[in-house]
Formats: C-alpha cells, sequence, structure tokens
C-alpha cells in the first residue's frame, strides 16, 4: 500500500505540475506529510525529508516536462538564463534554512504559502500584464509553438532577484520555484503563458537540481521514497505536458487552487493540534 500510494502521489502531482507550470511539489509536499506524518502510512517522513525528497523527484519532473516543451519552442532560454542566475543560489540558501524547521511550524509556514498559491492562481489571469518592468533596451522577439510573434523585455537584475526569492521558496518548501516564477513571469514580465510556462520547467529543473544538492548534503532525501515516486513522475509530466498542448487548462487550474487552498487550511489546522 505505501509503495502503491508513492506512484499515485507522483502521477498525479506530476501531471498537474507539469500542465500548469509550478512542477508538482506543492503537490508532493504536503501529501507525503498526510500520509507519512499524520497517518504514518508511509514510513520515515519529517518535513526536511519530505521537501528533500520533492527537490529531487523535480529535478525528473522538469527534466521530462522541459524536454517537451523545448522541442516545441515554449522555452525561453535567454532569459531563463537570467532567471537561473537568482533561482540557483536562492535554492541552496532555502535547503540549508529549511532545517530550521519543526514539525509543527513547517505545517504551518508551509500551509500559509499554499493558500497563498491558491490566491495566486485565481488572481493571476485577472491581473492584466504590468508595464512597469519593461525596457526597450531589452524587448527581444519571441515566437512560439503557434508561431505567434511575442515582444517583451526586462532588466536583467529584475529577473535575478524575482528568481533568487523563488529559489528560496523552492529549497524551504520543496516546490522547484515553477510555483512563483510562472505567475511572475505573466503578470512582471509579460511574457505568453505558453513561454511563461515552458520556461518555467526549466526553472523548475535547475532549481530543484540546486534544492536537492543542498538537502542531499543534509542528509534530507529518501532514497526509497524517491525510487517509486521518480518513474510515475516521469510519465505524470509527460502526460500533463501532453494535456497543456490539447485542452483548455482552466477547469485544471481552477480544481488545482481549490485543493491547494484545502491543503493549506488542513496543514495550518494541524500545526495547533
Amino acid at each position: 500500500m505505501e509503495y502503491l500510494i508513492l506512484i499515485l502521489i507522483g502521477l498525479s502531482a506530476a501531471a498537474l505540475g507539469s500542465l500548469v507550470g509550478i512542477g508538482g511539489g506543492v503537490i508532493i509536499v504536503p501529501l507525503l506529510i498526510f500520509f507519512g506524518i499524520d497517518n504514518d502510512i508511509i514510513s520515515d517522513v519529517t518535513p526536511q525529508s519530505a521537501v528533500g525528497t520533492s527537490s529531487m523527484v523535480l529535478i525528473f519532473i522538469g527534466l521530462s516536462a522541459l524536454m517537451s516543451y523545448g522541442r516545441s519552442n515554449q522555452v525561453d532560454r535567454k532569459n531563463g538564463l537570467l532567471f537561473m542566475a537568482g533561482i540557483v543560489p536562492g535554492a541552496l540558501a532555502g535547503a540549508y534554512l529549511s532545517g530550521l524547521f519543526t514539525t509543527e511550524s513547517f505545517k504551518l509556514y508551509f500551509g500559509l504559502f499554499l493558500i497563498l498559491l491558491s490566491v495566486i492562481l485565481i488572481v493571476r489571469d485577472r491581473i492584466k500584464p504590468l508595464s512597469m518592468f519593461q525596457d526597450e533596451r531589452y524587448v527581444r522577439p519571441h515566437v512560439d509553438n503557434m508561431g505567434n510573434v511575442y515582444h517583451y523585455g526586462f532588466p536583467p537584475y529584475i529577473a535575478i532577484i524575482g528568481s533568487f526569492i523563488a529559489g528560496l521558496t523552492a529549497g524551504l518548501f520543496g516546490i522547484g520555484g515553477g510555483a512563483i516564477m510562472t505567475p511572475m513571469m505573466l503578470i512582471l514580465f509579460r511574457m505568453p503563458a505558453s513561454i511563461a510556462i515552458g520556461t518555467s520547467m526549466l526553472l523548475v529543473f535547475f532549481g530543484a537540481l540546486s534544492s536537492a544538492t543542498g538537502h542531499l548534503l543534509q542528509g534530507n532525501v529518501n532514497f526509497l521514497h524517491t525510487l517509486f515516486l521518480v518513474p510515475s513522475a516521469f510519465v505524470g509530466a509527460k502526460i500533463g505536458v501532453y494535456l497543456n498542448q490539447k485542452f483548455d487548462s482552466d477547469t485544471v487550474v481552477a480544481v488545482l487552487r481549490t485543493v491547494l487552498l484545502l491543503l493549506g487550511i488542513y496543514m495550518i489546522i494541524q500545526s495547533f493540534l
């Protein structure tokens, strides 16, 4: 039963995460805590091992989705390099800071973070992209997978600061950084949705790689759990990319933000019990 649950967690989290460009860690971590710490169905789970193991799994989710999005020209590689300059050190710093969490404090802060993500998913399509960070000196054309040409550009320091913050949350909570970077790219950097989601998976990959390295050095990765999560997550990411290119993801996003809200409330309540 334990191993079947791990397989289902990897499959569902990766499919949802790659579909909307958030990676899947926001699903993996709370489910590991729910089945591990709260119900003792999955053995040897701590907040730090949940985050470290999730980061390790997200490497493969990010790589799987990135390969597919890259082939369809949905990755902005040039700006992606700028984002990586912030997300890599941010994720390493977050991985070490996560050691400060107790079980109760982790549940509280992660619950609040999940509610914040739910709110971001609610408003991200209702807020028009802001022009304040656009700079004509950096505007470049980019052609998406449908042949549409988009023009956008922003100062490098803004990209690095924003991605550092995303990386910090990736290391702290094992989410890869896509949950923060995707709405940031849509709203602040005026990137089209198809390119933002594809580029986000590039950042999930490198953010998770950096976070997992930090957690590995601290012994926070459960390799037995990883063994069952990774293959199912790799398949789930492929499914998510396929659905992204075939269907309107609005309904899935609506379901996901509701799930995140409920998970956040549940974890906050659990932190006081």
